[in-house]
């Protein structure tokens, strides 16, 4: 009997077999899907061959974080903000690379119901060693309903979110997204240029042997944070401790080991950053609401992330997400002390 192949269903496939999921039956969201998929393509292109054109090292500038701005960053931004602009479904871009956000006022993009925030390359101090860098992204619906789009409609809480994903750019490339009806994973064929479904309904484990941390900045941690990571190193084989250490500095990258595999990953405040290093809108909502569609949670120690209401652009939290087991345990440590402080 003849064997067949496993049937490979493309991302532009899947999106038109799912397009019950979005809510919005038009197609304006599926097509921002694809046009961040196609922007993902250009920039593994480019990533994929840096180390063979003038395009890696820094262009002599910072963005508005304060980091110095790497050419593959810009180049990165300039693309997917073309992309989202030639689609005509958004009105607006807000990224982690420009102070403000990008109104876009073309005919094409006249109606358009959707803004999208973006870290266009995550990870990019990795880019000149060629460590795993990705991309991160937020859908939201806008809250103005004529004009240009105003601060309010980038200032929504991540409960908002229509859609979330992120591409990583590593052994392979991948793109993950979710619109609030699971996850599912594609996997970009070179000899076809397409991204093809690779892992579907993906769910992360309830726990793991992995914790993912600086721990460069162990002495700057709040005692709580402390005192879970010595936790995760001690000796006791009913729950099959210690943890290993996994820390690539790609947010990306050990997000989405984890994801895979289990784990929990820790970017909390410092004693050098007191609210925390992660940009809530670029980072934290997308990440947290990718994570929740996947079984896990994704917390400030405090309050979900998803429920934290945002004050302007860059706005930096403390982050804790991961395993659901994991997090509850780092976040009944980190609570224990500040009651303890809190009684003194």
């Amino acid at each position: 009997m003849a064997e067949f192949k496993k049937e490979i269903v493309t991302l532009s496939e899947f999106i038109i077999q799912r397009q019950a999921d979005f809510n919005y039956a038009k197609g304006e969201l599926s097509r921002i899907l694809r046009q961040i998929a196609f922007a993902a393509k250009l920039v593994n292109r480019e990533v994929n061959k840096a180390g063979l054109v003038d395009i890696l090292g820094a262009v002599g500038s910072t963005n508005v974080q304060g980091e110095t701005v790497q050419k593959l960053d810009e180049f990165a931004n300039t693309k997917f903000i073309e992309a989202l602009i030639s689609g005509g479904e958004c009105a607006g871009v807000a990224s982690e690379e420009n102070e403000e956000f990008i109104p876009i006022n073309t005919d094409l993009n006249s109606n358009a119901k959707y803004v999208v925030m973006i870290d266009p390359l995550d990870g990019s101090s990795n880019i000149d060693v060629n460590v795993s860098i990705g991309t991160i992204f937020a859908v939201y619906r806008r809250v103005t309903t004529s004009g240009s789009v105003t601060e309010a409609d980038f200032l929504q809480p991540g409960t908002k979110q229509v859609a979330a994903g992120y591409v990583i750019y590593g052994s392979s490339t991948m793109l993950v997204y979710t619109t609030g009806n699971g996850l599912n994973g594609f996997t970009l064929d070179p000899s076809i240029g397409e991204f093809c479904l690779s892992h579907p309904d993906m769910k992360t484990p309830s726990t793991g042997k992995v914790y993912s941390v600086n721990q460069g900045n162990f002495l700057h941690f709040p005692q709580g944070i402390k005192d879970y990571i010595k936790w995760c190193q001690e000796i006791d084989k009913s729950t099959k401790r210690p943890y290993s250490l996994r820390y690539i500095g790609s947010a990306v990258a050990d997000f989405h080991r984890n994801i895979l595999t289990g784990g929990i990953f820790l970017y909390p405040a410092t004693t050098t950053a007191p609210k925390g290093k992660l940009r809530l809108l670029y980072e934290c909502n997308p990440l947290a609401f990718i994570i929740e569609q996947a079984g896990g949670k994704a917390t400030t120690g405090t309050q979900r992330i998803l429920e934290v209401m945002p004050e302007k652009l860059h706005q930096r939290v403390p982050l804790i997400l991961g395993s659901s087991e994991m997090v509850d345990l780092a976040v009944k440590f980190y609570k224990e002390h500040e009651e303890k402080v809190a009684q003194v």
